[in-house]
């Protein structure tokens, strides 16, 4: 069983980052109640969602007073509330933290929201691309002279969304344990994917960095940090930071054969250099290059498709990848020595628990039918 094992989570149907945070927890054993719209009861399980795996589901009618009050029975006795509306739309429900602190005093009320729940942009729409502009880190991630790259979704929803309210959850979880009270957890993508940025903004600070992106050693603009396509039109990562890392790539490169060389940290040699190590690499295949380099302290790594990294020894050691009904993942993650998490099972089909759900939260027999004939809780 997982760290969380016997942590009770209620999580508001929603997407990306509250997805996210409630895969990591269910990941880690908790067992998470989905609270999905009641008209999408009776719409297929997606198996393929991997964000939704681990939940049980109940489809209620939160704009039916009766499924308010199902709700808010449903949190009489749960740790842990995720939503991720825009401000205010909870409140307006009816399902406020004040109103939910109020019947569970140890609850914690998790919301996830891209600017934050206060502040002049907090009830505008947005997404990753806005928030990880706000912060200043889509600014640092591109080629020199050219526009900024998006870095798929993974800084504002995921890393600065989804792990900071995880992050959050546990940390409030660990603060109960103390005080014996709940709290609200304010998480803003904004805000996380600044605090991700935090060591290039450190090195900013002592002039170690430019704001000119794709001059720096970590974003593309030094050659001992940087992708090289190979002669088979494939990809390999080099990362020799450390001088005596730098040394080797020399050396198995063959860059140090082409005679006197500048320094390693001469920032204006970085572009002549890099064009070097570009002609050099498409000398070879990457499987080639993997003979030559992998397993030494080059720090180097082929550049591999999803499929072709479940399928690496190392992954395949680890068992960083599984399958589950038809589906490749990633596996639960970090790993431990004692409560060892298990891959929860799939996403189910909205509303496919309600009925039980109900039943193992104290409604009665004649509660539950009269919620679900009055269509305030609807069975998948």
């Amino acid at each position: 069983m997982g760290p969380l094992d016997g942590v009770k989570i209620i999580e508001v149907q929603g997407i990306g980052p509250g997805p996210h945070c409630g895969m990591m927890l269910a990941d880690m054993g908790a067992d998470i109640i989905r609270v999905d719209r009641a008209n999408a009861a009776g719409k297929p399980a997606q198996v393929s969602d991997v964000l939704a795996r681990g939940r049980r589901s109940i489809a209620v009618d939160l704009k039916n007073p009766d499924g308010v009050e199902t709700f808010l029975k449903l949190i009489d006795d749960a740790d842990v509330l995720i939503e991720g509306f825009r401000p205010g739309v909870m409140e307006r429900l009816g399902l406020g933290p004040d109103v939910c602190s109020s019947r569970n005093e140890r609850l914690i009320y998790g919301r996830m929201t891209g600017w934050g729940q206060t502040g002049e942009m907090s009830s505008v729409a947005g997404h990753d691309i806005n928030y990880i502009s706000l912060s200043g880190a889509l600014h640092a991630i591109g080629n020199a002279n050219e526009r900024p790259v998006p870095p798929l979704n993974l800084v504002g929803d995921f890393g600065g969304g989804g792990l900071l309210l995880a992050f959050g959850i546990v940390a409030a979880l660990y603060e109960r344990s103390q005080s014996g009270k709940g709290q609200v957890i304010d998480a803003a993508m904004t805000e996380g994917s600044a605090l991700l940025m935090n060591l290039i903004f450190g090195m900013m600070n002592t002039g170690v960095w430019s704001e000119n992106r794709g001059t720096n050693m970590l974003d593309g603009g030094a050659h001992f940090y940087n992708t090289y396509e190979t002669s088979d039109g494939k990809f390999i990562s080099v990362g020799s930071i450390e001088p005596q890392f730098y040394e080797l790539l020399l050396e198995k490169s063959g860059l140090g054969d082409s005679g006197e060389l500048p320094a390693q940290m001469s920032r204006d040699d970085w572009p002549g250099l890099r064009e070097k190590l570009t002609e050099i690499f498409r000398t070879r295949t990457r499987d080639e290059w993997d003979e030559i380099m992998m397993g030494t302290d080059i720090c180097y790594a082929p550049v591999l498709s999803f499929a072709e990294a479940r399928e690496h020894p190392h992954n395949v050691a680890r068992e960083s990848f599984v399958e589950q009904d038809g589906i490749h993942q990633a596996a639960p993650a970090p790993k431990f020595s004692r409560t060892s998490p298990e891959l929860p099972k799939s996403a189910v089909a909205p509303g496919a628990q309600s009925i039980e759900i109900l039943e193992q939260s104290n409604f009665t027999a004649e509660e539950v039918n009269a919620l679900t004939e009055s269509g305030a809780v609807v069975q998948g």
